[in-house]
């Protein structure tokens, strides 16, 4: 390649982004978000691996080694943090996404488009809510002494129950709740994919005298499957995640040993107790093993199916 055609190439892309100039203004908010609180900490991730103190700073502070990450391991309470996290975080996976592909498919398959669109906004309006009102919520449908459920309960006879105190009922309120409030935002990519299918699939379906199930089972369903599976892949990234908002105000000392989970720990042991160090290497952890999973479950899919996130 000549100079000259490396100059015209230049100049070439110049002019589109001159020409396109107010798309990249676009792009100037998201990508000082990223590089201010998402990369530039990254320098500061050191501390995992010091005895960090703010008066001596990030370049004075003692070096350690993994002497944060085996405090971390050998606690008392790793094995119980690692299983409440996987279980609510797979938990949620397993119920939230199929939630979220029923609800989408069930409002692009309505032939009432204002009953689909009243029910789409119904269902992603929880998204915008704290987990605080969610709370205020959970707690007027299930409180033991007067709440919506429990009346009910007393009414036919039954004895209320402390669902949010108790330890046999507190994991499903956590994974049913974040359902409730996160299947109608998720369904919207869904939608996104299911509006992109050819009409003349069905068309040619119903010519055939396929049913309505089976249009969904043998078209729609296929058809979205490589978003499914980017979906999945994108929330096992995330997998040590199980939710500290909703977590944090949920959980009460009655059920610490099914509620606590690795973020809540770190709040505790870590910001509390002023452990810096701890947190970030509890992040650390937790990056390396959602890394870890994306990579790994990234090559199962690519072998058995032919949709892959990369």
């Amino acid at each position: 390649m000549t100079s000259k055609s490396v100059q015209s190439g230049n100049k070439s892309l110049w002019r589109e982004i001159k020409r396109h100039r107010s798309v990249y203004f676009l792009l100037i908010i998201p990508l000082a978000y990223y590089i201010i609180f998402k990369y530039l900490p990254i320098w500061n991730g050191q501390i995992a691996f010091k005895d960090f103190m703010p008066l001596d700073g990030v370049l004075g502070s003692r070096w350690i080694g993994l002497d944060n990450f085996k405090t971390f391991i050998h606690s008392f309470y790793f094995a119980e943090l690692l299983r409440n996290t996987l279980f609510y975080s797979f938990g949620k996976l397993l119920v939230s996404v199929p939630a979220a592909i029923i609800l989408s498919v069930t409002i692009y398959e309505c032939a009432w488009r204002k009953l689909a669109k009243l029910v789409q906004t119904m269902a992603y309006l929880p998204h915008f809510l704290s987990w605080v009102i969610m709370y205020g919520i959970l707690l007027t449908l299930l409180a033991p002494g007067d709440g919506i459920i429990n009346d009910v309960i007393k009414a036919f006879g039954g004895e209320p129950v402390a669902f949010l105190t108790n330890t046999k009922t507190f994991p499903w309120i956590v994974i049913l709740s974040d359902a409730w409030k996160e299947m109608g935002w998720s369904a919207i990519i869904f939608i996104a994919a299911l509006i992109g299918i050819d009409p003349s699939l069905f068309e040619a379906a119903i010519v055939e005298g396929a049913t309505a199930p089976q249009r969904v089972w043998y078209i729609t369903l296929p058809s979205i499957r490589p978003v499914i599976v980017i979906v999945v892949l994108l929330r096992l990234g995330t997998i040590m995640d199980a939710g500290f908002n909703q977590m944090f105000m949920l959980y009460s000392i009655p059920v610490y040993s099914v509620a606590d989970i690795i973020d809540t720990w770190v709040y505790r042991q870590g910001l509390l107790q002023f452990q810096f160090g701890l947190a970030t290497a509890v992040g650390i952890f937790k990056g390396v093993i959602g890394l870890v999973l994306i990579l790994v479950s990234n090559q199962l899919v690519k072998k058995l199916t032919d949709s892959s996130l990369f």
